[in-house]
Formats: structure tokens, sequence, C-alpha cells
């Protein structure tokens, strides 16, 4: 420590301090049995310190189990509040099977109506009339009708039911139509409702002219070859195709007169 260059005073501390830690002797060495106590305390230091920490813990968590945990009410539909218009599954399940149940029961009526039974009065039409009556059931095609003719008139028995014409108050109805057709759709034709098939002489309106009584004619019954050479002529002349779409406000039997109160004409 006192080699080399120093100054007196550097010279003079060192000196100093070296002899007063000679006077004090060799430091004292920490033994073994010192050390391990030191660790174990400081183990149980640290266990204590955990033990506490877990004790704690607890002690938070009974805590926390001891707080009351608030109920949630179930929020409740204000009866004054018109709700109709949200989704509702149960309701709209229920709609459907009224809906069906109501559609059954419509389509087991029109059933019920179709096989109603009605006597038909035609006219056989060769240029005069030959009348006959023949019954058919309410849903039957005019195409069926026709067939049915055919078994009742001798001179249609080798004709077809594609060759035979059936006008009902000048108006040549289709084949393929029912009478069930004309009879809910209240159809009407030049001279005389379509949805009545009993037979009248003429045709009274009284008040307004929409309105017609149960007062009809008898169908004709014609062959197509017939009426192509007739067509020319009345009262082939007067015939059109039946048109639902077309609405006649007054009855005629002739050209451009309305039949009514006061004018005695028929039509067989």
């Amino acid at each position: 420590r006192t080699i080399g260059l120093k100054k007196r005073d550097e010279y003079t501390r060192e000196r100093e301090d070296l002899e007063r830690a000679q006077a004090a002797g060799p430091p004292k060495a920490t033994s073994p049995k010192a050390k391990d106590g030191a660790k174990k305390k400081k183990k149980a230091k640290g266990a204590a310190g955990a033990a506490l920490s877990f004790e704690l813990e607890e002690e938070e968590d009974d805590a926390a189990d001891d707080v009351p945990i608030p109920k949630i009410q179930k929020v409740k539909k204000n009866p004054s509040v018109d709700t109709g218009f949200l989704p509702d599954r149960e309701r709209d399940e229920a709609e459907q099977k009224k809906r069906e149940q109501l559609k059954a029961e419509w389509e087991a009526e029109q059933a019920r109506i179709k096989s109603e039974e009605i006597d038909v009065t035609y006219s056989y039409w060769d240029g005069a009339g030959h009348r006959f009556t023949t019954r058919v059931t309410k849903g039957t095609t005019i195409g069926g009708f026709l067939n049915n003719v055919r078994g009742q008139v001798k001179q249609l028995r080798n004709a077809s039911v594609d060759q035979l014409m059936f006008i009902k108050e000048d108006i040549i109805l289709p084949q393929n139509i029912s009478f069930y057709d004309l009879i809910i759709n209240k159809a009407r034709g030049k001279s005389g409702p379509l949805f009545a098939f009993d037979v009248h002489e003429d045709v009274r309106l009284t008040g307004d002219a929409r309105v017609e009584k149960d007062e009809t004619h008898a169908g004709k019954v014609v062959e197509k070859r017939w009426y192509d050479h007739n067509k020319e002529k009345f009262p082939a002349s007067r015939w059109e195709v039946y048109d639902p779409a077309k609405t006649f406000e007054s009855y005629s039997i002739h050209g451009g007169e309305t039949y009514g109160i006061g004018v005695h004409s028929q039509l067989l």
C-alpha cells in the first residue's frame, strides 16, 4: 500500500488506516450454523407471509360470498300497449291454423254445392225447337252436359261432343265452364241470366236493370255445321262467345230493343 510515490499526507492517512485495521483484528467469519439460522428465519418469514396472504384471500372470498346477489326481475308487458305489430310465433301459428281450417271448410262447402243436382231445360235447335230436360250436378261442365244430350236426342247420337254447341241467352258457352261457375258468378247473357235453368217465356226487369228476376229461356243445343250455315240469320246472328269480363246492363231479344214490360215476344 506504501509502494510508489505518494504525498506525505496521503501516506500518513493510509498508514493510520492500516494500523487501526491491525489493531481491530481479522474480521469474524460467519459460522455455517448462523447461515442456516438466517436461511430458516427467512423461509419462516416467507411461509408466514404466504399463509397470511392465503388467509386474506379466504377472508376476501368469504366476504364475497356474504354479499347478497340481487334478483333479476322479469320484464312484464304493459297491457295498455298495443303489441300486435310485434312478431309472435304462437299467434302466427294459431292464425295459420285458423286460415287452413277456414279454407278446408270453404272447400268442403263448395264440393257440397257442386254435388247438388239441377234440371236443365234445353232445346235441340235445327231451325225449330225440340225441347228436352236433363238432370246434372252443378259441377258438371258444358261438355259433360252435351254428352248427356247426345244420349237423349236421337238426331245427335252419331255426333261427337266437339261437334255440338250450347247457346244460353244468346251466349255461346265454352265446354270447359261448369254450371257451378255460372251460378256463383251470377253470369248474365244478352237476353237473360245464365245462372238459372228453369224456363219462362219472357224476361221482365223492374227497377234496377242489373237486378233480374228468376226468369230465363231454354238454352239451345245446335250442331256446329248448322251454325256455320246460318250464323248470318236470326237468331244465330245475335249469338256471341261468352266473355266473363263483359257486362250486359239490360236484356234484349231482338236487334237493339230492350225486352221488358209491355213487350211480348218469345225466344225458344
